[in-house]
């Protein structure tokens, strides 16, 4: 592609260096160990690194023109703009040919819920006979390919690239997860959306953001900018959770062109008749296409919030009410998310991705409502991530359950036992007692906590405790098969943990 033709849209500062004025472009990188001969190289500002200090290694490698935020010694044509985030998106769309203008794509944001909604959504457009694709935290996938992208919502020139695949497999609809760092860092810039899906608002990634207003004002971007603009404008639909302050302050944006829901029979899509147990959800669902009846096997308030919000999506696309119900239904349930551990000897065992203070009440207040035996809730929080979240989640934790143990996640580069500190911090607030020492023959039962390091310890210590009819809750990595200490990546999937302590197999 021309040069001219790949930066149509963006404003450059300036053009120096230049010998061909429109030199003919083989690819586009934004990693410079990626690049190889006729290459535009994109030097981006990043948390770790920054793209500027590696121009002089994509000019060894090859790249004939390199877009940067400050100008260049390197001899070859540099294309200055202010930010070369937002270039890239509007460049890697038009490398790829705008893939979003000719699908039906469906982003999804919010702190909770966002992967089981998209999972939902998935389904039922599945149901409908289309070909979808799906992009979010666990994984990318389409037709009969599986693909890992790293993190919940792919760099721009990644997601224009899995985008053009997909349409060139026949993939007419697509669902994703946006994050808020995607939105804040350009990353969805010109990936045109149909439907914007907003599930809750509630502390998380405040390490990255700073504050709750900063966060909020990341997420509105979907509805503020990505969906206002391109050629989908006008067109787009927002589908609002207004059991949420901010889905309400959403819809003061489209009072006139979005689909409201919750559980307030004020929303035009709710909930009635609920019942709600360990076994599932059943509800009476009110919507402007028809009522119908609904039988899931996901579990819990949290849960049906993010089964109206897919609901709602599937009436804003359109779908048959039959379709929408049957992909309710038969969604099995998602990885990692309120996901049982088989036992035959009458526990319930949970591997949950709860990793957030909402997250962690949510699931365990739904616990606690139904259970019948005790509750034991086994987790840590991550290292390297909002320190402040851990006092919180403690505090919940010890309020919510008999046995709390408070264990390692990611502890990354921070020491895992100062993590552990921060958390006791919380759990003692709520459930002073510490156990020393815990004997599966001599707990009786009574509240405590327990400090264990070692996560695999911890899981088996808190199953070989356990007995019929007790919950026990493994929190926080849900779907993730590895552990990150330090700077290495260990395998490590909570589930496999389970099943072994289960079993009785041991290390």
């Amino acid at each position: 592609m021309k040069l001219s033709a790949l930066i149509r849209g963006i404003e450059p500062i300036q053009f120096a260096g230049f010998k061909d004025q429109d030199p003919e472009i083989e690819s586009v990188h934004y990693r410079a160990q990626d690049v190889g001969p006729d290459s535009l190289f994109v030097a981006m500002p990043g948390h770790s690194a920054d793209g500027h200090d590696y121009i002089e290694m994509a000019v060894n490698q090859g790249a004939a023109v390199v877009i940067s935020q400050h100008p260049i010694s390197s001899g070859i044509g540099c294309v200055i703009v202010s930010d070369s985030r937002k270039a890239l998106a509007v460049i890697s769309g038009n490398f790829y040919g705008n893939p979003s203008e000719h699908l039906t794509v469906v982003g999804i944001t919010g702190t909770n819920g966002k992967t089981t909604t998209a999972f939902l959504i998935e389904n039922m457009i599945k149901e409908a006979g289309h070909e979808v694709g799906l992009i979010g935290t666990i994984l990318c996938r389409f037709g009969d390919q599986t693909l890992k992208t790293g993190m919940t919502t792919p760099e721009s020139l990644d997601l224009q690239r899995i985008l053009a695949r997909m349409a060139k497999c026949g993939v007419t609809h697509v669902v994703m997860e946006v994050s808020s760092h995607a939105l804040c860092l350009s990353r969805v810039d010109h990936c045109w959306m149909d439907i914007g899906v907003f599930t809750n608002l509630s502390r998380d990634h405040l390490d990255f953001h700073k504050d709750m207003e900063s966060y909020w004002e990341c997420k509105k971007l979907l509805f503020t900018q990505i969906l206002k603009s391109g050629p989908k404008k006008g067109r787009t639909v927002p589908v609002l959770n207004c059991n949420d302050e901010k889905g309400k302050e959403l819809y003061m944006l489209y009072p006139d062109a979005s689909v409201r829901v919750g559980t307030d029979p004020g929303n035009p899509v709710h909930a009635r008749m609920i019942k709600s147990d360990m076994n599932g959800i059943k509800a009476a669902l009110v919507t402007p296409s028809g009522d119908f009846d609904i039988a899931s096997l996901l579990v819990g308030a949290h849960n049906l919030e993010n089964i109206l919000c897919a609901v709602g999506t599937g009436i804003a696309l359109k779908l048959p009410i039959h379709i929408i119900q049957s992909g309710i239904e038969t969604l099995a349930g998602v990885p990692g998310r309120f996901e049982k551990v088989p036992d035959n000897a009458g526990r319930h065992v949970i591997v949950d991705y709860a990793h957030t203070p909402a997250a962690m009440e949510h699931i365990l207040a739904t616990i606690r409502s139904m259970a019948s035996g005790r509750l034991i809730c086994i987790f840590g929080c991550g290292g390297e991530r909002d320190r402040e979240k851990r006092p919180q989640m403690g505090e919940i934790a010890g309020r919510l359950c008999d046995l709390v143990i408070v264990t390692s996640d990611n502890p990354r580069r921070e020491d895992p036992l100062e993590i552990i500190a921060e958390i006791e911090q919380g759990v003692v607030r709520s459930c002073p007692k510490r156990i020393g020492s815990l004997n599966p023959d001599k707990w009786n039962g009574d509240q405590g906590y327990v400090i264990e390091p070692d996560r695999r310890r911890g899981i088996s210590m808190g199953i070989a405790v356990s007995r019929p009819g007790d919950t026990v809750l493994i929190a926080g990595k849900g779907h993730e098969p590895y552990q990150i200490i330090g700077q290495q990546t260990f395998p490590f999937d909570d589930r496999v943990e389970a099943k072994k302590a289960l079993s009785g197999e041991t290390d």
